[in-house]
C-alpha cells in the first residue's frame, strides 16, 4: 500500500495542476529526485536473484553490471566501498543474489539497484545447512575439548591430506622443511574440491589411519568460496576424523573460514602454512633453548666444580699424614704421663704435709677430762635451775589466766541470783525496747529455766 499512496501522490499532485488556473511545471530534475524519494520510501532493501551480464569495471573500482532472469532486467551498481569486502570475482553469466536498494539515478532518470551485498546463488541454504550439521556434531559431542588428541612434541612422520596439485601443498612442505627438517613427510593424495572429495578425503584418512605410520596428520587446503570448501563440510567426514586414532590438525581455507572439518580435528590453524608451523617446532627456536639450557648447565657445572674445589681444599688442610699425627699424639701422650708423674708427687707430698700438721695439731691438743665434767655438772644445774623458774612462772600465768577466765563465767553471775533473758527468737534482751506486753520471753537462771508472758512495761 506505500507504494501505491507515493505514486498516487505524485498522480494527485499533477492532476492539481492541471486543473487549476497556473499548473506548477517541473524541472526534469525535480520530477526525477521526487521519482528517486518515492522509490526508496516504498521499496526497503532487500535480496534479489539473478545472472549476471554486461558486467563492467570502471577504474575507480566501481562495478556496474545487468542483474537479469528469463523475463526481466535490471541495472545494478556495485561501488568500490562495499565490492572490496567480497573474496572472489564474479563473471559473466554468474547466478548470484544480491542485497540492494532500489533507487532511481537522478541525471539519465534510470531505475537501478545500488548493491551491498553479493553472494553465489545458494549460498544461504549451503550456510543453513552447515549451521545444521555444525549443531547436530556438537550436540553429540564430537567438538568437545576432553576428546581431543594431544599433538606431538617433536613428531617424525607428518602425514599430510591433500591434493598434489593444491598450491598449499607446496607452501606446507617449505614450511615444514625450513622449521623441523628432521620430520619425514608422507603425501596421502586426495581431490580437495567437488562432489566426490568428501569421500576421497575420508578415504584417505583411514587409508593413513590403517597404515599408521604417521604420528601427525595434516588435513589443508588454500582459500576457496562456501561451495568449494562445502566438501569439508561433510558429516561422514567428520565422524572419519574423530575415528581416527592419529592427532590431525585441520587447516583449510582462510583465517575467517570455518568449517565443520576445522571444529572435530585435534586442532585448527586459520591457513595451511599455520598447520604446519604447529604441527612441528621451529628448529631455530629449538637451537636456541637448547643453547640457553647448555649455558645453564655449564654455569651449574662450574658452580659445583668451583664448591667441590673449595670443599676438597678445606679438606686437604684438614688431612695431616697418619706419621705425623701419630708422632703427635706420641709426644701428647708423653706430655700428659710427665704433668701426671709430677702433679702425682705434689699431691703426695702436700698429702703428707697435711698429715704431719694433723698430727702436730693433736699432740697439742691434751684432753682435760675432769675441767670438762666439772662444766658438764655446771650447765646441768643451770639448767635445772632455769626449768624450775619457768615452770613456776607458767603456773602463776596459768591461774591469773583461770581467775579471770572464772570472773567472766555467766553461770557464777548467775549463781549470785542474776538471769538471763531472751526474746522468741532467742536474742539476748538488754533493753525493755525489744519486748510489749503478751510477749513470750525465756528466763535462764543458774539451775534451768523457764518461759513466762511480759504483763507490763516500764520504760
Amino acid at each position: 500500500m506505500g507504494e501505491a499512496l507515493n505514486f498516487d501522490a505524485i498522480s494527485s499532485e499533477l492532476q492539481a495542476d492541471s486543473v487549476s488556473a497556473t499548473p506548477t511545471i517541473l524541472t526534469v530534475s525535480e520530477l526525477n529526485r521526487k521519482a528517486r524519494f518515492a522509490i526508496e520510501q516504498s521499496l526497503s532493501s532487500c535480496w534479489v536473484a539473478g545472472e549476471i551480464s554486461n558486467l563492467t569495471r570502471a577504474s575507480s573500482g566501481h562495478w556496474y553490471f545487468t542483474l537479469k532472469d528469463t523475463q526481466s532486467s535490471v541495472k545494478c551498481a556495485f561501488f568500490r566501498n562495499r565490492n572490496q569486502f567480497i573474496d572472489w570475482q564474479p563473471k559473466e553469466g554468474d547466478k548470484v543474489e544480491i542485497r540492494a536498494q532500489a533507487t532511481l539515478y537522478e541525471a539519465r532518470g534510470e531505475y537501478q539497484l545500488v548493491v551491498d551485498v553479493m553472494r553465489r546463488a545458494g549460498i544461504g541454504a549451503l550456510y543453513e545447512e552447515f549451521l545444521r550439521l555444525k549443531a547436530k556434531l556438537d550436540s553429540e559431542g564430537l567438538f568437545r575439548a576432553e576428546g581431543k588428541r594431544q599433538l606431538p612434541a617433536f613428531p617424525r612422520t607428518v602425514g599430510i591430506i591433500t591434493s598434489l596439485q593444491a598450491a598449499a601443498l607446496q607452501d606446507v612442505l617449505k614450511t615444514l622443511n625450513d622449521r623441523w627438517p628432521a620430520s619425514e613427510i608422507i603425501i596421502y593424495p586426495t581431490p580437495v574440491q567437488g562432489v566426490d572429495a568428501a569421500a576421497a578425503i575420508a578415504q584417505a584418512l583411514v587409508t593413513a589411519n590403517a597404515r599408521n605410520e604417521s604420528e601427525i596428520l595434516l588435513l589443508v587446503r588454500g582459500g576457496g568460496s562456501l561451495e568449494d570448501l562445502f566438501a569439508f563440510n561433510d558429516e561422514a567426514l567428520a565422524r572419519t576424523i574423530r575415528a581416527t586414532g592419529i592427532p590431525l590438525i585441520a587447516g583449510i581455507g582462510h583465517e575467517t573460514d570455518f568449517s565443520i572439518a576445522d571444529f572435530v580435528a585435534d586442532a585448527r590453524a586459520a591457513t595451511p602454512t599455520a598447520a604446519a608451523q604447529l604441527a612441528v617446532p621451529d628448529k631455530l627456536e629449538v637451537l636456541a633453548r637448547i643453547g640457553n639450557l647448555r649455558e645453564r648447565l655449564d654455569r651449574t657445572l662450574w658452580r659445583r666444580l668451583q664448591q667441590f674445589a673449595q670443599t676438597a681444599d678445606h679438606l686437604a688442610r684438614r688431612l695431616s699424614h697418619p706419621g705425623n699425627r701419630i708422632a703427635q699424639n706420641k709426644k701428647q701422650i708423653e706430655l700428659l704421663a710427665n704433668r701426671m708423674s709430677v702433679n702425682s708427687e705434689h699431691r703426695i707430698r702436700q698429702r703428707q704435709q697435711q698429715l704431719d700438721n694433723a698430727k702436730i695439731r693433736l699432740a697439742a691438743q691434751t684432753l682435760d677430762l675432769d675441767a670438762r665434767r666439772g662444766q658438764v655438772s655446771a650447765l646441768l644445774g643451770k639448767i635445772a635451775s632455769t626449768l624450775i623458774y619457768g615452770v613456776a612462772r607458767r603456773r602463776q600465768q596459768f591461774q591469773a589466766a583461770h581467775n579471770s577466765l572464772q570472773q567472766l563465767n555467766p553461770g557464777n553471775v548467775l549463781a549470785r541470783g542474776y538471769c538471763i533473758a531472751r526474746t522468741e527468737t532467742g536474742a539476748v534482751l538488754r533493753d525493755t525496747n525489744a519486748i510489749h506486753p503478751g510477749s513470750k520471753v525465756e528466763i535462764t537462771l543458774k539451775s534451768g529455766h523457764f518461759d513466762a508472758i511480759v504483763d507490763q512495761v516500764f520504760r
